[in-house]
């Protein structure tokens, strides 16, 4: 063979090598990525191919798959009472993927969970169809759909959770959309997302786990809390020795209380009340330290907070100097918060100290109803002492009782509860926050806990109040739970 012949040989014969390479790196290395991969057309249609499992509430579905009619996607994801549960259920759609539940637990409801590997390899020998597994929750309908109508045409969210174990009981966002206006891939599916795209108000936004707010005054329960952990009261009758008025520590600007009596206020008058100047000046006292201490035993600064849908990281700053701390120690400065990170600092005080992990996933069960996986509860942290959060307890109670609570009341039941306005927006000029955090107690313990913020409403600025917005639909929730156990 002459040299350039033997050359084109060589080149030939590399080509060749690098094919077979690359063909069995695409064929053994990359098959499980490529298979999976969100571009791969026979990903979705397998994931339509059958009817999917359902994620259950009560011990009812509510979700559910029709035939389509389609030749490419045999079965529509479709949505009992979509609006209402959307925060919990996510979007399953033939054309824009899925999220949430739906895409967290996508393997069992298609059926392709490794877990279902015997059921669908029976179902081959039976010639029964494949079936999705389904998702089990810990959600309360009642409680879901008191927090859904309550909030109503109002921009807000609640989330509510069982003190005891961690389970939550609601998650409501408002404005909501609904799951099954896209869950095709046809034009008025696309026209569907397109618009909640574009809508200002952003719908798909889980504005309980997936917005943070300032938390304003119901930030002061934890205050409250490092105050009475740190030592720096150790009788809430007692008086706090503050000054009215209260000037931040390194400046000349006074702490504005909006109520009467602050000056020199016992840790529980402050807190039936809402003095700023009392918390500010304990925050000070704790110090910034101990304040993100206190803070991150609760969950602040924890990035993985998952439910098993991840929460966006509510933030108390590791690097702040003395004025911003005491700012921060009533909930302003940059302090910011989600609705799930309030109900878990009621949870926690609720409970006697012990904060329980969140979870909205009781159980995954396979088409035969076999548990593939039950979630157990688990204890996240102590933040503070039982004798720490009866103390709170009390002072909580009091709120309601005797302070800006009062419309979170039932009767024959104990409630404790803070409410909060935030300010926000440049020179605090944007219409407040009404938050309300609370918890109901029984002979039998405390089932539930709330945390409640409306972002906006029809109500004028000056009557905007935690108590007054926010608390009738803490109470709601409270009372649905209370009714479904009777």
């Amino acid at each position: 063979m002459n040299k350039p012949l033997r050359h084109i040989a060589i080149f030939c014969g590399l080509l060749v090598l690098a094919l077979l390479i690359r063909d069995n790196w695409i064929q053994y290395v990359r098959a499980g990525e490529l298979s999976s991969h969100e571009r791969n057309k026979r990903v979705t249609i397998e994931r339509y191919a059958n009817v999917r499992g359902n994620i259950i509430v009560d011990g009812k579905p509510i979700t559910g798959s029709v035939d389509s009619k389609d030749p490419y996607y045999k079965y529509k994801r479709t949505y009992v009472d979509g609006p209402m549960w959307a925060p919990v259920t996510g979007y399953a759609s033939q054309a824009f993927d899925a999220n949430q539940l739906e895409k967290l637990h996508d393997g069992i409801l298609t059926g392709n969970d490794d877990r279902l590997f015997f059921d669908r390899t029976l179902s081959m020998f039976t010639g029964e169809k494949k079936k999705g597994g389904d998702v089990i929750t810990t959600l309360s309908g009642a409680a879901q759909k008191a927090a859904f109508e309550k909030l109503g045409d109002k921009k807000g969210a609640v989330a509510a959770i069982e003190p005891s174990t961690g389970k939550i009981l609601a998650l409501a966002s408002t404005p909501s959309y609904d799951p099954s206006s896209f869950a095709g891939y046809h034009d008025k599916d696309a026209k569907a997302w397109q618009a909640l795209e574009k809508d200002k108000d952003k719908p798909k936004l889980n504005r309980a786990l997936r917005e943070i707010y300032p938390p304003g005054s119901t930030f002061k329960v934890l205050t409250a809390a490092a105050a009475l952990e740190y030592g720096k009261v150790t009788d809430i009758n007692a008086p706090t020795d503050t000054p009215e008025p209260y000037i931040l520590p390194h400046t000349r600007t006074p702490m504005v209380n909006h109520a009467p009596g602050c000056e020199n206020a016992t840790l529980n008058r402050a807190l039936e009340v809402s003095c700023n100047s009392v918390f500010a000046k304990l925050g000070d006292e704790v110090g910034r330290d101990n304040m993100v201490k206190m803070a991150e035993k609760f969950g602040f600064n924890n990035a993985e907070i998952d439910t098993p849908v991840r929460a966006s990281m509510s933030v108390y700053d590791r690097d702040m100097d003395r004025p911003q701390n005491a700012l921060s120690s009533i909930g302003q400065y940059n302090t910011a918060t989600t609705p799930l990170q309030m109900a878990m600092v009621a949870a926690a005080i609720a409970n006697d100290g012990k904060l329980m992990k969140p979870y909205m996933v009781e159980e995954l069960r396979s088409p035969d109803l076999d548990v593939l996986e039950k979630h157990e509860p688990e204890e996240m942290s102590r933040p503070m002492s039982p004798e720490t959060a009866q103390l709170v307890q009390q002072m909580m109670e009091n709120v309601v009782e005797k302070g800006t609570g009062g419309k979170a009341r039932i009767d024959g039941v104990k409630v404790g509860g803070k409410t909060g306005t935030a300010q926000h927006g440049e020179l605090n000029k944007a219409r407040p926050y009404a938050w309300f955090i609370s918890y109901a107690k029984t002979d039998s313990g405390s089932p539930v806990a709330v945390a409640v913020v409306v972002e906006d409403s029809d109500a004028t600025r000056d009557d905007i109040s935690g108590g007054g917005l926010a608390g009738p639909i803490a109470r709601d929730v409270m009372k649905a739970v209370l009714d479904s156990k009777k």
